[in-house]
C-alpha cells in the first residue's frame, strides 16, 4: 500500500473501533463526506484491499504497447544509432510516422542500456608553477572598476605583475588603450629592464585578428597591432591566454589594487587620474611591493637592458605609412608636411612612415632614416603667398616699333660690316 492509503486505513479503523465520526475522518483525509462514505463502505466490504486503489497493476489506457515499443527500439538499433532522444523521436514521426515522445523514448533507450547521457564536464585545469626568474614573464591586464567612487566616473587601471616574484606597476587613465600600455611598458623598462615575455588577454589593444595586407605579405610578416609591433622590435614574446584563470596572478592583484587604492583615494580626497597617478608613483605601489611580492626561486635576473642605440620613444610611437607626392608633400591626419630639400632625399611616390610619439610629435622616416620636414600650415601659406606678392616683378624688354631706323636696311647693312 501506498502512504496514502496506509494514512486512510490508519483513520478508518478508528471510524470502525474508535468511534470517530465519518465526518471528521473527511476533514483528516482532507476529501468529501461523500467521498469518505464511499471510502469507508468499500473498507467494510473488502477489508484492507479495498484501500488499494483499482488500477494498480494494469496498463495505463494510454501507455504504448509493448509490440510498438519493441519496434522503436529495433528501429533505433537499426537506423538511429547514435542519435540523441530528442532527434530521434523526430526522425521517427518524419520518416516513420510514429509518435513517442522524446522522454518516453529517453527512458526505454537509458533502461535497455542502448544510450547514455553524455555529461558536460568542466574544462580539466592544472595548477602552473610561477617561472624561477623575475623578468621571465610579465602578466598584464587591465581593470575597469570604480576607482573614484561617488566622486567621478569609470576609469582603468592598467597593470602588470611579474609572475615569478608578484612585483607589480600600475598606471591609470580613461579607457584600457594602446597608449595607456605602451606608456606602462615604457614605465616598467626604465625601472626594470626588458622582460622576455608578456601574458596579456585577446583584447584588439594586444593581438589582431585582421588577415595581412598584400605589402605584409610580400615581406613575410604576421599583422600586428601598434603595441605588437612595439614588443616585437624590443623582442619581447607576446603570449594570449585562453581565459582570465590562465593570467590569476594579474586578475587577484586586482582585487588588491580595488580593495586598498580605492580606500586610499577616498582617505586623500583624490578624484582625479592625474593625482591617482601622481600617488601610485610616490609610494603607494612601492610599500605594496614591499609587502606583498616575494623573492625568486632563482635569482638570475631575465630582465636585458635597453641597447644604446634603441630609442624607447620611437618604439613606443603610432606607425603609419603614407605615399610621398610629387611635390614632395606627405598627407596625414589631414595635415600636410613639405620635406624640405637634403642629402638622399627619397624618390617621389615611393612610401615612408609617419611616426606619432606619444608625446605627439610626428617623425618621417624612411628606410630608417628620419627626413628633415615642415609642417604647411595657414601660416606658412600666408607667409609664402606675401613673399610672392612682393617680390620686385621682373623688367620688361624695350622692344623697338616697327617703323624703328634700326629696323631699316642701312641700319643692318652697318652691322654687318660691323661684325666683319
Amino acid at each position: 500500500m501506498s502512504a496514502k492509503e496506509r494514512q486512510r486505513l490508519l483513520v478508518l479503523s478508528r471510524v470502525r473501533d474508535q468511534g470517530m465520526s465519518l465526518k471528521k475522518a473527511a476533514s483528516v483525509l482532507r476529501v468529501s463526506y461523500r467521498q469518505a462514505r464511499r471510502i469507508y463502505k468499500r473498507y467494510i466490504s473488502e477489508g484492507d484491499a479495498g484501500l488499494a486503489h483499482k488500477n494498480r497493476g494494469k496498463a495505463s489506457g494510454r501507455g504504448y504497447t509493448p509490440q510498438l515499443k519493441q519496434s522503436v527500439l529495433e528501429l533505433y538499433k537499426t537506423r538511429y544509432d547514435g542519435f540523441g532522444p530528442t532527434l530521434a523521436a523526430e526522425k521517427l514521426l518524419e520518416e516513420d510516422g510514429i509518435v513517442v515522445d522524446h522522454e518516453t523514448l529517453r527512458r526505454w533507450l537509458l533502461a535497455g542500456g542502448i544510450w547514455q547521457r553524455r555529461r558536460k564536464r568542466s574544462t580539466h585545469r592544472q595548477r602552473r608553477i610561477p617561472k624561477d626568474h623575475f623578468g621571465e614573464l610579465v602578466q598584464m591586464d587591465g581593470s575597469p572598476h570604480w576607482w573614484f567612487e561617488d566622486r567621478g566616473e569609470t576609469s582603468c587601471l592598467m597593470n602588470m605583475v611579474d609572475d615569478s616574484t608578484k612585483t607589480t606597476l600600475a598606471l591609470m587613465d580613461k579607457e584600457e588603450t594602446t597608449e595607456l600600455s605602451m606608456r606602462l611598458l615604457w614605465a616598467w623598462i626604465d625601472k626594470y629592464g626588458i622582460p622576455e615575455a608578456l601574458y596579456v588577454d585577446h583584447k584588439t589593444v594586444f593581438v589582431t585578428d585582421r588577415k595581412p595586407t598584400l605589402e605584409e605579405q610580400l615581406r613575410g610578416d604576421m599583422p600586428v597591432t601598434q603595441f605588437g609591433r612595439a614588443c616585437r622590435t624590443l623582442g619581447i614574446q607576446i603570449i594570449c591566454a585562453s581565459s582570465p584563470q590562465a593570467k590569476g596572478r594579474v586578475e587577484r592583484n586586482h582585487g588588491v589594487y580595488q580593495e586598498r587604492l580605492v580606500k586610499e583615494l577616498r582617505l586623500r580626497g583624490i578624484s582625479s587620474i592625474e593625482a591617482t597617478n601622481e600617488l601610485l608613483g610616490k609610494g603607494f605601489i612601492e610599500k605594496l611591493n614591499a609587502k606583498f611580492s616575494v623573492a625568486p626561486r632563482d635569482e638570475l635576473d631575465r630582465h636585458r637592458p635597453v641597447d644604446k642605440k634603441t630609442e624607447l620613444a620611437a618604439v613606443f610611437s603610432f606607425e603609419y605609412e603614407r605615399t610621398i607626392a610629387n611635390d614632395y608633400t606627405v598627407r596625414f591626419d589631414r595635415r600636410l608636411f613639405q620635406i624640405v630639400k637634403q642629402r638622399a632625399l627619397p624618390l617621389a611616390k615611393t612610401k615612408l612612415t609617419v611616426q606619432v610619439r606619444l608625446d605627439k610629435s610626428v617623425h618621417l622616416i624612411y628606410q630608417e632614416r628620419e627626413l628633415e620636414f615642415v609642417e604647411i600650415t595657414k601660416e606658412v601659406l600666408n607667409e609664402q603667398l606675401k613673399a610672392v606678392e612682393e617680390k620686385p616683378k621682373p623688367s620688361t624688354p624695350n622692344v623697338p616699333a616697327s617703323d624703328h631706323p634700326w629696323r631699316s636696311q642701312k641700319w643692318r647693312n652697318k652691322l654687318i660690316g660691323a661684325r666683319r
